[in-house]
Formats: C-alpha cells, sequence, structure tokens
C-alpha cells in the first residue's frame, strides 16, 4: 500500500471547482505521458477531455465523485470513481471505476496518491461496491506497481485512444473489504 499524508486533506469537488478539475486534469495528465507520447496526441486527448464545461458536465453527473486532496490550501491531486458499466472481465455485483487519480509532479512519492486510494476505497465500500477497477496504461510500470501494492489485480485489457494513438490499458481489480 503505502503511507498516507496526514496533512492532506481529502474532499468532495463541487460544481463550483469545474475550473480547477480542468486546470490540474490537464496538468497532470500532461505531466504523467507527456514524456512518452507525441505533443499532438497530448494536445489532442487534453483539449477533448478536460475543457472546463466537460468537467461541470462530469461534475453534475450523480455518477461520478471526484475527491480533491488538499494541503495548504493547493489542490495537490485528484481522484475520481465512476460508476457505469465495467468490462466483463471485472467480476462483481456492483463494481466502482477509479476513472482518475493523480497527483502534482511535486508531490508524487510523498503519500498523496495513498491518501486518495484509501477515501477511494472507504467510498466504495460505503456505497456498497463489492469491486473496484480502474484501467492503467500498460507502459506506466510505477502506477502498476502502486495498484498491485493496494491488492489490484490484472484481470484483462482493453483499447484507450490517446490522440491518434491506439494504446493498451490494463484492466486492474480487487475486491472491496466490508465488516462482517
Amino acid at each position: 500500500m503505502g503511507a498516507l499524508a496526514p496533512d492532506v486533506l481529502v474532499r468532495v469537488a463541487t460544481i463550483a471547482d469545474a475550473e480547477r478539475l480542468a486546470d490540474i486534469g490537464a496538468a497532470t495528465f500532461r505531466d504523467t505521458f507527456g514524456a512518452d507520447n507525441t505533443p499532438a496526441d497530448i494536445a489532442l486527448y487534453v483539449v477533448g477531455e478536460f475543457g472546463a464545461d466537460l468537467q461541470r458536465a462530469e461534475l453534475a453527473d450523480a455518477r461520478n465523485t471526484v475527491f480533491f486532496a488538499e494541503r495548504d490550501a493547493q489542490t495537490v491531486g485528484y481522484a475520481m470513481l465512476r460508476r457505469s458499466a465495467a468490462p466483463p472481465e471485472v467480476v462483481g455485483f456492483d463494481p466502482v471505476e477509479v476513472a482518475r487519480l493523480y497527483a502534482v509532479r511535486q508531490c508524487i512519492g510523498v503519500g498523496i496518491g495513498a491518501t486518495l486510494m484509501q477515501r477511494c476505497l472507504d467510498e466504495s465500500e460505503r456505497c456498497g461496491h463489492d469491486a473496484i477497477w480502474l484501467g492503467v496504461w500498460e507502459h506506466n510500470a510505477r502506477a502498476i506497481e502502486f495498484y498491485r501494492r493496494w491488492g489490484f489485480e490484472d484481470v484483462g485489457g482493453h483499447t484507450f485512444t490517446l490522440g491518434r494513438d491506439r494504446q493498451i490499458d490494463r484492466v486492474m481489480m480487487r475486491r472491496v473489504m466490508r465488516e462482517a
């Protein structure tokens, strides 16, 4: 798993946070994947996925829950849980997806991701989900190892289109622990 960041406040984002979500979403995506992909593919993806209007719509959608991790009044990471159809290889009665989980570049490795993951697991359990899943780029070894430490297992793969580049995401899942 990983050490949590005790000095970080995690809160649920609201529609008023759409601009902030667009900014941190675009920045963390570029930081995470920019060096390993073409600038054109990154630009196409960011324009299509991280505009303020799209983030406003995602925040208004009751199937999504977005968490902001904040330290010293600065947003240092975020995560999105999405309630939607899971791929067939995800086994569960009511699975939920970790659609996004990112820390800002200067905060990677200090517990922001762990704090957000714990919040996602807690929320999933609170809402009665029995499984949690995500897609992670097959070449993102650091993220894959992070998810493995949290008990996620590789159960398959699916295509992810980044700009014009078709890539493979590993589908990983784990059970959500419930109190007896």
